[in-house]
């Protein structure tokens, strides 16, 4: 059975709860706790519906909501809410994630407790918002509310450079944002202003009932794929990451990796390529480019890294360009490696963040030359610590590898030369966690500080069980993640490839006329 409005109660939810959290003052922080993460977990139960009930076969957004929210003289913006195969895991990953984190903050996290849990959930909302939207007005509101939250997290729960790194986050993604919105503002013109819809805007487009020029199509694509770029990050945009991320309590650098940077990488998918395909088709070589050496100097640079949590981030730069690539290869192989190492790279990645927290609130660094045969001491943890690394460099039986052969598959059918360029990227991502792996976990214990560590207890094996039972799920059986998937990537890349031989899309609907060709 189906529930009504099963999108806004998934999306809202969390705000509602983050709304009785702060109505209730006398409450104590450990009930915040508890209803904050009873609030989340129930989120997460009631998306799974979104699983269960989604049809793998059917193209199109499923699920839709849609009704008039404002409406004025000079403008009209809808609620309208919708997911298909590229935005559903997105969901799932955003529900599955938040009850975590509050999870992994249970104990490390003692003052300003209840604003921290607000914050937290007032962010699902916006994440969630962001994935679901298809009015472009309200894509943008959730794009903005979503980072008022995560600018608290690493400001005010954050480590010493924490007002540093959250003003960079902040001022990074407004650029971006900001020339996002003149483009939103540019298409509803440009379409009569009659709509923000995100769908009737791109079947305009499709059927030429709105024709752009390729100079308005080229400016329009640049003013989102700088948004977008910027959250990935890709390369030369990366640079407001690895201070986020070390200064990020650990609940704000799970989300950060987990979620947050998938939206980029969503934007090009739901809006780049269906929007301006001609436009993106010419910048796919210079875009494949900068996915490369964000591939190549992610891994090197996270390599010399002396930080735990400087490392887990600048490998992100280098699994993100991998996403890029794959995207950017426009085939089936490549776009459903991407979407699938979206959803991989948010548990690995998120996975590595919550045991770098659980070693840090154990012995306060971060630094690896102050580890050193902990296995000794804590072997659960370090048995943990190994399932999750190799599920980052992408071994055969674990999530990771799934993605990362699906993207070179599609990176090598586009251009050996990118394909061979990702696949060094892969061998050095192995270098580095390896080679972290040895030092922290391996040896003799050396350290005395290190003999008193405390295998992890209960509370975090709950936590890192069900990643690792997902990451097992989609190494060994990926057949229900890329079946869902499918239908509506095959609809991105038939936007695409109608620019690159226009009488492809017609041949297909008219076999009897196969020489027939439409006009360029």
């Amino acid at each position: 059975m189906e529930i009504g409005n099963i999108l806004s109660w998934v999306t809202y939810l969390p705000a509602l709860v983050a709304g009785v959290i702060i109505l209730t003052p006398r409450a104590s922080a450990k009930a915040a706790k508890w209803l904050a993460l009873l609030g989340s977990s129930a989120v997460f139960i009631l998306s799974l519906h979104l699983v269960i009930h989604f049809d793998s076969a059917k193209g199109g957004m499923q699920f839709e909501e849609s009704c008039e929210w404002m409406r004025t003289a000079a403008f009209a913006i809808r609620h309208h809410l919708g997911i298909d195969g590229i935005s559903l895991f997105l969901v799932i990953l955003t529900t599955f994630l938040t009850p975590l984190a509050i999870l992994c903050s249970w104990e490390s996290i003692t003052r300003r407790v209840k604003s921290y849990l607000v914050c937290l959930l007032t962010l699902e909302t916006g994440m969630i918002g962001v994935f679901c939207a298809l009015d472009l007005v309200l894509f943008y509101i959730f794009w903005e509310v979503m980072l008022i939250p995560m600018y608290f997290l690493i400001g005010v729960w954050g480590g010493e450079r924490r007002i540093y790194a959250a003003v960079k986050f902040i001022l990074y993604t407004m650029v971006g944002s900001l020339l996002m919105l003149v483009a939103i503002i540019y298409l509803y013109f440009a379409h009569g202003g009659s709509t923000f819809d995100l769908v009737e805007i791109t079947r305009s487009l499709s059927s030429g009932a709105l024709m752009l020029t390729s100079r308005e199509e080229f400016w329009l694509f640049m003013a989102f794929l700088l948004a977008f770029a910027i959250k990935v990050p890709m390369f030369p945009f990366h640079t407001w990451l690895p201070d986020a991320h070390v200064e990020a309590p650990t609940a704000g650098s799970v989300i950060l990796a987990g979620v947050l940077l998938k939206m980029g990488t969503y934007g090009l998918l739901r809006f780049c390529l269906p929007l301006f395909p001609g436009a993106a088709v010419d910048a796919a070589p210079y875009i494949s480019v900068l996915a490369v050496i964000g591939i190549i100097y992610g891994a090197l640079v996270a390599m010399v890294q002396p930080d735990l949590k400087k490392l887990v981030a600048y490998s992100s730069v280098s699994h993100m360009g991998l996403v890029v690539l794959g995207i950017f290869a426009f085939n089936m192989q490549g776009l459903q490696g991407a979407t699938v190492q979206m959803l991989n790279h948010g548990l690995s990645t998120g996975a590595l963040f919550l045991l770098v927290g659980m070693i840090y609130d154990r012995r306060h660094t971060r630094r690896i030359a102050d580890f050193g045969g902990l296995a000794h001491v804590s072997p659960v943890y370090a048995a943990a610590f190994m399932i999750v690394t190799l599920s980052s460099i992408g071994l055969p039986g674990l999530n990771g590898f799934v993605g990362e052969v699906l993207v070179l598959m599609g990176s090598f059918a586009s251009s050996k030369i990118f394909g061979s360029l990702a696949a060094l990227g892969m061998i050095l991502g192995a270098v580095y966690m390896l080679w972290m792996y040895q030092r922290v976990f391996l040896g003799k214990l050396e350290n005395p500080d290190n003999g008193a560590v405390k295998d992890i207890g209960i509370r975090e094996k709950l936590i890192l069980l069900p990643i690792v039972l997902v990451m097992l799920w989609i190494g060994v059986y990926s057949g229900p993640f890329l079946s869902r998937m499918e239908v509506s990537l095959s609809l991105v890349e038939e936007r695409i490839e109608s620019v690159r031989d226009p009488g492809r899309i017609y041949r297909a609907q008219h076999p009897r006329n196969p020489d027939q060709q439409v006009d360029k």
